[in-house]
């Protein structure tokens, strides 16, 4: 992937983001997993699919049995993965290394609206998980997330 993949791929999730419904206790997040051809194989969006649905558990969800091998994708999220969660005992961090992906890009880091001290960044990387940071992207990730910044 070139860098300017990583923006393109960036850019879908951001407009996955778009779609989450409006919530005042959670981020809308996108999501978008791509094959080592460029090829999108799974995406999720934020309460895609119930009220505590996180993005990245929404794309991972759908993968199962169309990719042979997880180690040569790239998860895409807007948002840093969940190192905490109230709403479910797996946090996104650990459905990330239980899948054995090992390169994630994402747009901003957690800040500690909702929660205190997200780390999933620093889990990651501490598990050999390559993780890239698209800085110029934050601001449009977080400007769908404006209401609760504001």
């Amino acid at each position: 992937m070139t860098k300017l993949d990583d923006y393109a791929w960036m850019q879908r999730a951001i407009d996955l983001s778009r779609r989450c419904p409006p919530a005042d206790s959670a981020f809308s997040v996108g999501a978008v997993i791509v094959d080592v051809d460029g090829n999108e194989v799974a995406s999720g969006y934020s309460r895609e699919t119930g009220l505590h649905t996180h993005a990245e558990e929404s794309a991972l969800a759908k993968l199962s049995g169309r990719v042979e091998t997880l180690s040569d994708v790239t998860l895409y999220s807007t948002l840093e993965p969940c190192s905490e969660r109230k709403s479910s005992p797996v946090t996104c961090t650990e459905l990330i290394l239980r899948s054995g992906i090992r390169r994630v890009v994402i747009a901003w880091r957690e800040p500690a609206l909702f929660v205190g001290d997200c780390v999933g960044v620093e889990i990651l990387r501490a598990n050999d998980v390559t993780v890239i940071e698209l800085p110029e992207l934050a601001g449009a990730a977080r400007q769908i997330n404006r209401h609760l910044l504001d």
